[in-house]
């Protein structure tokens, strides 16, 4: 990609790099707080900024689809060749999401249930939403026909969340395919930690009908106008959001704001398109990009960064003490975190970059 270019995407990096920065924290704190500490307003806030990174990864992992998705296009390949290639990387990321899942339970040893192998994580839900979208590319072959596709899956997947998780309730499937559509696992109802279909694959769409308006030839010759105007569609949204949850009726007979609402995931969308924009600004107008950014590093290895520290907040390796921590302790343990994650994250993009090819010239496997 042209240098220009690069620099032109460096705030999609920075901004992943931010949702890893909030996945930390709201790790951190929720592993290694002590019960006193955990009944305080910073821990609430904590949890609160922490219902963030997941929206941010489905939402940026829309975004990067329409991206390479729209590069295959302009080079001439056809509508099946480019579904099949995405959907294969969707696959790829699916299974990384079930290895990831049986590294945990082997590592859970000799606690860890086998029904934790079948749960529903966000690598599985990054995965299967990039296989939806890459189907749907295969129809929708036009950017209008596919801003619009991916437009209409947002809203119906938005829609369809209160009642596939209360009244319309699929409970006639086994649990391990239900829980793929509300997340029941293997609990009598659906459990809000994990991250089904509904309404996770919804936030992946919305990016990637954002993404596909980014990068129009239109926005291309208007970047700042069209993630202005991204911005105020967000804004909106979120105002929108708020005041249908003012209203004294509602659409559902169970309503749960914080879990399934349309509305609460018209704020969310609404904050992730201003967070797009605030990005965005601080990039091209702030110091976002001058010299080396760590998020933007952590940003172009988010997969590895995930996958590794939470061995090491969660798992057998935690650095801390779990549910034993001050605020202060906690805060030191999430700054050591960082550090590690950001030189790992250093490694492996200096490996990219200069031992592998070394090794492929060698003619030795990289």
């Amino acid at each position: 990609m042209p240098e220009k270019e690069k620099q032109r995407l460096g705030y999609i990096d920075w901004m992943r790099g931010l949702a890893c920065l909030l996945m930390f924290q709201t790790h951190c704190y929720d592993s290694w707080l002590s019960e006193s500490a955990r009944a305080t307003h910073f821990f609430k806030w904590s949890q609160l900024v922490g219902t963030l990174p997941a929206p941010l990864f489905l939402f940026l992992a829309g975004v990067s689809f329409a991206l390479v998705t729209d590069k295959l296009r302009r080079r001439g390949m056809s509508p099946q060749d480019v579904a099949r290639k995405m959907m294969f990387r969707g696959g790829q990321i699916f299974a990384l999401g079930l290895g990831f899942r049986l590294q945990e339970f082997l590592l859970g040893q000799p606690w860890a249930p086998w029904t934790d192998l079948l749960r529903v994580d966000i690598l599985n839900m990054i995965g299967l939403s990039m296989v939806l979208m890459g189907a749907m590319c295969r129809f929708a072959v036009s950017r209008k026909a596919s801003i619009g596709a991916a437009a209409g899956v947002t809203l119906a997947v938005a829609l369809l969340t209160p009642l596939l998780w209360t009244t319309w309730r699929p409970s006639w499937l086994p649990w391990p395919l239900e829980s793929y559509i509300n997340g029941v696992h293997v609990f009598d109802v659906p459990q809000p930690w994990l991250f089904p279909l509904f309404p996770w694959t919804a936030f992946a769409f919305a990016g990637l009908a954002a993404g596909f308006i980014l990068f129009s030839d239109w926005a291309k010759g208007r970047g700042t106008i069209a993630v202005a105007l991204l911005g105020a569609g967000g804004a909106a949204l979120a105002a929108l959001g708020l005041w249908f949850d003012a209203q004294p009726r509602q659409l559902y007979a169970v309503y749960d704001f914080w879990h399934t609402s349309p509305n609460f995931f018209a704020i969310r969308a609404g904050l992730l398109l201003l967070i797009l924009l605030g990005v965005y600004a601080w990039c091209r107008w702030g110091p976002g990009e001058w010299g080396f950014s760590p998020l933007i590093q952590m940003g172009q290895t988010s997969l590895l960064v995930y996958w590794v520290h939470i061995e090491f907040v969660y798992g057998r390796f935690s650095i801390l003490t779990k549910r034993d921590a001050s605020v202060q302790k906690a805060s030191l343990g999430l700054l050591a975190i960082f550090l590690a994650m950001l030189l790992l994250s250093i490694a492996r993009t200096t490996w990219k970059r200069r031992g592998a090819p070394l090794l492929r010239r060698s003619g030795a496997p990289a």
